[in-house]
């Protein structure tokens, strides 16, 4: 007698490695699940979502350092009564076996894996050969799509309708910016970016972002960062050297010092303009302490955010 094999119905992607993974309908009902998650927090054990993940186990797998993206997946794991299992970079990443064959093995085990990586080829290959493995991409060199949620979520929580805003992303083309372009533009925020030459914005990935846009919102690429910030309703930056680019550094701080954030850039923005940042932060680089610290500063909305976004991404994509 045969045993019959049933197929997972899923309304959502098995993975999210780019904020491109989810349709507009998606992108919308995941940001606001992450808000009623946020509010229900304080319920603890008797919010609904408490046992979303109850007997199923997450793979943190990271070969980058983290504090947020570590700490903020952890929690969402336990809030979600979900466990969380921890194999060391060196198990993983370290060449000891094919990416697809450790892939193979933990989807025998677990039923999501949340990768901090270099490569997106790594999360792809891990895609590719666990069918049945959730896959989540928490920063690659390319994209950083868990960060863009929460930095959407955070512009949704402060100006409710975003539709026709503007953000202002100041600095390196890089994966933040990348995945922030691809988030804004799929809620109908406009998205500058400021960039040196030979730093802007991969052209395939500005173009795939623009195709990601709805009403009306547009990319636009500069060099000039003050004509970006112009019409900016919050100003966006990032370290000028990623990891993986430290031999770079002093290259690029004198490359990139002409792009700081500082009171200056702020005031040719439009009044009120929030400013915003991954984190972590290197001050008096890419920014002041008196732009960082003070009112119009989100950046901690931003990291706090992050657990919330990711809830939601765990709940949707290994629950559908």
């Amino acid at each position: 007698m045969s045993t019959p094999t049933t197929t997972r119905q899923r309304s959502y992607p098995k993975d999210f490695l780019s904020v491109l993974d989810f349709s507009h309908d998606q992108l919308d009902e995941v940001l606001g699940l992450a808000a009623v998650m946020k509010h229900e927090r304080n319920l603890l054990n008797h919010a609904p979502t408490t046992h979303a993940l109850r007997g199923r186990h997450v793979a943190l797998l990271f070969e980058k350092p983290s504090l947020r993206t570590r700490s903020t997946f952890e929690v969402a794991i336990h809030e979600l009564g979900g466990q969380v299992l921890s194999p060391t970079g060196d198990a993983v990443f370290g060449g000891r076996e094919t990416i697809a064959d450790v892939a193979r093995n933990l989807e025998r085990w677990v039923s999501a894996v949340v990768i901090r990586t270099f490569a997106q080829s790594r999360l792809e290959t891990f895609s590719q050969a666990a069918p049945r493995l959730s896959v989540v991409n928490a920063l690659s060199d390319q994209e950083h799509p868990c960060q863009a949620m929460a930095d959407v979520l955070t512009l949704i929580e402060r100006w409710g309708d975003v539709q026709g805003r503007t953000v202002a992303f100041v600095g390196d083309g890089n994966n933040v910016a990348n995945s922030l372009a691809q988030a804004c533009l799929g809620l109908g925020i406009n998205v500058h970016i400021a960039s040196p030459d030979g730093y802007a914005l991969d052209a395939a990935d500005a173009l795939r972002a623009s195709g990601h846009a709805r009403f009306g919102a547009h990319l636009r690429l500069f060099v000039d960062p003050v004509e970006a910030v112009r019409e900016a309703n919050a100003i966006y930056t990032d370290v000028w050297a990623s990891m993986g680019q430290e031999s770079e550094k002093a290259q690029r701080d004198a490359i990139f010092r002409p792009y700081q954030v500082n009171d200056a850039l702020m005031a040719a923005a439009q009044p009120g303009a929030l400013f915003m940042h991954c984190l972590p932060a290197h001050r008096g680089d890419e920014v002041t302490d008196s732009v960082i610290d003070s009112a119009v500063s989100v950046v901690f909305d931003q990291a706090e955010n992050r657990l919330h976004a990711q809830k939601a991404i765990l709940h949707a994509i290994v629950r559908a």
